[in-house]
């Protein structure tokens, strides 16, 4: 079994084909995925695809490229959408350097926003990091200092201080098909010699497919391919780096309920 830890199936890239879509997530062995929040105000539509299927759940969360849409919503109101059971993270927040589509002001207030959330409420907090290295670094250290918080970098882009920063403060690392990507060699050395309990693998669908789908439009299934590379670049089995991956994201999303195995009749 694997976890798709992190796509957008809310995202008009999947519009009409979600039956399909998880259909063959579920064929390739996954069997949660979590589609991941944006803009808080339109958690409804996350709700109602977590309420459509069963192995599918969301966060709740603003996206620093929504930052300043949302400067209104405060860590209350994060902490009340947690309520519902298929709500099981916070995020994704961080910040974003590369576009800069909020100011950064908006950004880190945000950010700290939904890191109060993920102390409150014990949910991993999804943080996005893009070019931002030191700040992100700076901020988390800082609120680490307030009190513990799980988290997870998602979609890791970042260098080998923030990842070794990130893992001596408690935090997670999940990977996408770039490190599938051939130009990906640093960010392959970093998954290779992070701890085995610290790693998960995700799509961030409709986004960033695998090497051997890319160009095309992401989905979950294609995890399978991540989870492949990351397998060879650790140099475990296959079947072994499902079973770590697998078993980490259920230690962090600890409100997944873990699938119950049925025996053979």
């Amino acid at each position: 079994m694997l976890v798709d830890s992190h796509c957008h199936l809310d995202f008009p890239d999947f519009a009409g084909e979600l039956d399909a879509i998880v259909r063959r997530a579920k064929d390739a062995g996954v069997g949660r995925m979590v589609t991941i929040s944006t803009r808080v105000k339109k958690q409804g539509d996350l709700l109602a695809i977590t309420e459509r299927f069963p192995d599918v759940y969301c966060s709740v969360g603003t996206h620093p490229h929504n930052a300043h849409e949302e400067p209104d919503i405060s860590t209350a109101d994060l902490v009340a959408a947690t309520r519902h059971p298929k709500v099981v993270a916070i995020g994704e927040a961080g910040l974003d350097y590369h576009y800069d589509y909020s100011p950064r002001d908006a950004q880190e207030q945000g950010f700290r926003n939904h890191i109060a959330a993920a102390r409150e409420t014990g949910l991993p907090l999804v943080i996005h990091s893009r070019e931002a290295d030191d700040d992100m670094a700076r901020i988390l250290e800082e609120e680490m200092g307030k009190g513990a918080f799980p988290a997870v970098l998602h979609c890791f882009t970042g260098g080998p201080d923030l990842a070794g920063r990130a893992i001596a403060l408690g935090l997670s690392i999940s990977f996408t098909g770039i490190v599938t990507f051939k130009n990906s060699n640093d960010l392959r050395a970093i998954a290779a010699a992070l701890p085995a309990d610290r790693f998960l693998v995700e799509t961030d669908a409709p986004y960033l497919a695998p090497g051997k789908f890319r160009g095309k439009r992401n989905e979950p299934a294609y995890v399978v391919e991540t989870a492949k590379i990351l397998a060879e670049t650790r140099g475990v089995g296959f079947d072994e780096l499902a079973r770590q991956t697998t078993d980490n994201f259920f230690k962090l999303f600890n409100k997944v309920p873990r699938p119950v195995a049925v025996a053979p009749a």
